[in-house]
């Protein structure tokens, strides 16, 4: 007999990681971690999304004990350094996406999945329960005339996404190749390295121990 699962909880607000968590289950709830993201002095973007991720995650846990809950965090660059966000409005897009022109953005997603123990006593000694990782995903855009920049943000104002462009929508239009071994991280959510931490906490998705038919 199954034993129950834990509460699971999404760190976010976002309505990208919603819907892609609903493709594995439906039955959790969504918050938001009330965290800065800013990114630190000679702090590598890798190092900023895992940390963030982290951050997210574990504040919400905190005030949840016993609970499973998800954080995530992506940023982009073109030079390993600066981290690209979400460019809010046309122009900021616009700038985006002329610098991504020919070029190859790397994007970083970070997952964590940490539960505090139930028990005051216990909580102090740290998370019951934490895995993170981050998963790598290479874009090579296209050359991408100010026609088509102008085009595809008449008809995609991607102004929510890191980089400018959804390759789950028009977006796609503008890149020639995508490389990644976790073809949800892009949009924003992991769900393989996310299926494999559940399993490792003991979440049964379906009602089947994901651990047996994995490794």
């Amino acid at each position: 007999m199954s034993k129950a699962n834990p509460p699971l909880i999404l760190a976010s607000t976002s309505v990208y990681r919603r819907a892609l968590l609903e493709r594995l289950t439906v039955h959790f709830t969504q918050l938001a971690p009330q965290v800065i993201e800013t990114q630190n002095a000679a702090e590598s973007v890798e190092a900023m999304a895992l940390r963030l991720a982290i951050e997210k995650a574990s504040a919400v846990a905190r005030l949840h004990p016993g609970a499973l809950v998800i954080g995530s965090d992506q940023a982009a660059t073109l030079d390993g350094l600066k981290a690209i966000g979400k460019p809010g409005q046309r122009q900021a897009a616009v700038e985006q996406l002329s610098q991504a022109s020919g070029r190859t953005m790397r994007f970083y997603t970070a997952l964590a999945l940490i539960k505090y123990h139930d028990q005051p006593a216990e909580q102090a000694a740290g998370p019951d329960f934490q895995r993170a990782a981050v998963v790598v995903t290479e874009v090579k855009f296209r050359d991408l005339s100010p026609a088509l920049i102008a085009g595809y943000l008449d008809r995609e104002p991607a102004f929510d996404c890191a980089g400018s462009a959804k390759c789950e929508g028009l977006g796609i239009i503008l890149m020639a190749s995508i490389q990644s071994d976790d073809p949800t991280a892009l949009i924003g959510l992991p769900l393989i390295r996310l299926t494999q931490f559940l399993s490792e906490a003991g979440y049964e998705l379906f009602g089947v121990d994901t651990a047996a038919d994995g490794a």
